[in-house]
């Protein structure tokens, strides 16, 4: 998968034929952006593919997967649909630069609690990004162990991604969670045996699972200040659940700096920069933890 390319104009007219209002200026969407989907869209099962491949071409020589996974539990829609509408942004603000990103699009919620808690699309890199949204279920769930299974997104990068740039070229992708609860301390060998087809015999600890995605990916995550999520809650929690050597890649946004956020985010991987200020810094410069 992988073939073709995003602009701005595909996605100004896949968004008109699919109802939406789009302003041509700021390449968002302007009118309400609603996910419909009912169930859980087998082509996103992972019960039903091995692996997603982000494989270079002719057309994409030096491919950079981007997982971008999102919290589809139940306080976390507004922060879905700003993705969504702000996707024409971000896209093309990255193809300007990078070229050859392509994205893969995930819904994570609660392994322990929900029907969907892994969703996963191939690796696109033209207008079936949005169409990958679009077929995500917002299933609304999450349960009563405060946390949500971002890890997953990790699990399935490091188990069931093929990446030609890490294969052929030496150089990792990316992972982007984003959401408003802590990480999840463990990921239950339970959850992984009854959402996807692998067998594993034990649970695997966060820090034990960072330690070995990170040889693959470089993993973010942004937790989303927004009066309709949960993360003022949950403020404290989530920083401690976050992994010391994940720390740097801890991000803070509201709804409406999201699409910077994430593109701070790919940008520093690729370039090792960004234009983001520390989340919270003391009187001298130093991030607080």
């Amino acid at each position: 998968m992988g073939s073709g390319s995003f602009s701005a104009s595909s996605f100004a007219s896949y968004s008109v034929d699919n109802g939406r209002t789009y302003d041509t200026a700021t390449n968002r969407i302007t009118s309400d952006y609603r996910y419909t989907s009912t169930k859980l869209n087998e082509g996103l099962n992972p019960r039903c593919f091995d692996v997603r491949e982000c494989v270079n071409s002719d057309e994409h020589p030096n491919t950079i997967p981007v997982i971008l996974a999102l919290d589809v539990t139940g306080s976390m829609g507004t922060a879905c649909e700003e993705t969504a509408k702000a996707l024409g942004t971000i896209v093309a603000n990255l193809y300007e630069n990078i070229p050859d990103v392509e994205f893969c699009i995930m819904g994570i919620g609660d392994l322990e609690y929900d029907d969907a808690p892994i969703q996963m699309s191939q690796f696109e890199s033209d207008v079936r990004i949005a169409k990958a949204l679009d077929d995500l279920y917002m299933e609304h769930g999450g349960g009563g162990n405060d946390y949500e299974s971002y890890t997953a997104a990790w699990y399935m990068g490091l188990k069931h991604t093929k990446l030609d740039c890490f294969d052929k070229q030496g150089r990792k992708g990316i992972i982007i969670t984003m959401g408003d609860e802590p990480i999840n301390p463990i990921l239950y060998k339970s959850g992984i045996k009854s959402f996807t087809k692998d067998t594993p015999e034990s649970d695997i600890k966060t820090v034990d699972l960072y330690d070995m995605v990170t040889e693959k990916f470089d993993v973010y995550h942004i937790a989303i200040d927004d009066r309709s999520s949960s993360y003022r809650y949950y403020k404290s929690e989530i920083k401690k659940s976050i992994p010391e050597k994940m720390k740097p890649n801890y991000k803070i946004s509201t709804v409406q700096e999201l699409g910077k956020t994430i593109l701070d985010c790919i940008n520093n991987s690729v370039n090792g920069t960004t234009n983001d200020v520390p989340n919270e810094v003391t009187e001298n410069g130093e991030i607080k933890w």
